[in-house]
């Protein structure tokens, strides 16, 4: 968490809709009866000058006063709206590898469902196309490989776009494909040895490894739940859909696109 200048008070939320981190970070915030100004980046071009003033071009970004926190960090958040964030349990590392394999595999299944021409439209409200909402997904793992050969985790990491050749259904189905050998390939060498407490070199705060390797696995999860939700928009069922069996216990969203109106969440009893 981190400080700077600001006129007021008042508890802001800057995000762009699609983005799970940002979905996630309004969910916490109204389930804990936190109200905010929501300020959406792709939307209003006033939201990004005034990120500028905290000398950032990235989202969820939350602010209040002189502060500000990165919304990737739910603990951060929580300790800049005073909320008890208390002591959070994640998943052995075991657990996550086999889940992050199946969010791969998944999204190979459905991307080869998804019919050519469906490739190039575009998701609601987000200039973010089918067929890059699948590369993306392997792009998640993808970031975190590349982490471990000392390429630190950027923002731009994740904002990355497939190459027009790289959009076609076979190519986002081998790319997701390639990511599952390259992941398992590396769990099984490295990944078998590794310190999970050491720290990680991403972006958006104090991480250690354990940690980042959560936030990859839910956050590829998240997609392939849009991927599927993407499918189902076109009349068609998922082949073999991912549900609780590969969600519970990861940090999450509840919701799988934004909701139009935010202060509809409840907090959970």
């Amino acid at each position: 968490m981190e400080a700077t200048t600001a006129t007021d008070d008042a508890i802001r939320v800057y995000w762009m809709t699609g983005c799970s981190s940002c979905l996630r970070t309004k969910e916490f915030l109204t389930r804990h009866g936190v109200p905010f100004l929501s300020r959406n980046v792709l939307e209003d071009e006033a939201a990004y000058e005034e990120l500028s003033h905290f000398g950032l071009k990235q989202v969820p970004i939350v602010t209040r006063g002189e502060a500000w926190a990165n919304g990737q960090v739910l603990r951060d958040v929580a300790r800049l709206c005073g909320i008890d964030y208390g002591v959070q349990k994640m998943l052995p590392v075991e657990e996550m590898r086999r889940r992050l394999d199946a969010v791969l595999a998944g999204a190979a299944r459905y991307l080869a469902q998804m019919p050519d021409e469906a490739l190039a439209r575009m998701l609601p409200n987000r200039p973010r196309s089918f067929a890059q909402l699948g590369w993306h997904i392997a792009n998640i793992a993808d970031a975190f490989l590349e982490h471990e050969d000392g390429i630190p985790l950027t923002f731009d990491s994740y904002m990355r776009v497939p190459e027009e050749k790289d959009a076609t259904r076979e190519k986002l189905i081998a790319y997701c494909e390639e990511m599952r050998r390259r992941m398992s390939a590396w769990f099984d060498a490295t990944g078998a040895t590794l310190d999970w407490s050491r720290p990680a070199d991403v972006y958006y705060g104090e991480q250690t490894m354990h940690e980042f390797l959560e936030r990859t696995v839910w956050h590829a999860g998240q997609h392939v739940r849009q991927l599927m939700w993407v499918l189902e928009g076109l009349g068609m069922s998922p082949d073999r859909p991912l549900g609780r069996e590969i969600f519970d216990g990861l940090p999450m969203p509840v919701g799988v696109w934004d909701e139009a109106d935010p202060a509809k969440l409840r907090r959970a009893s």
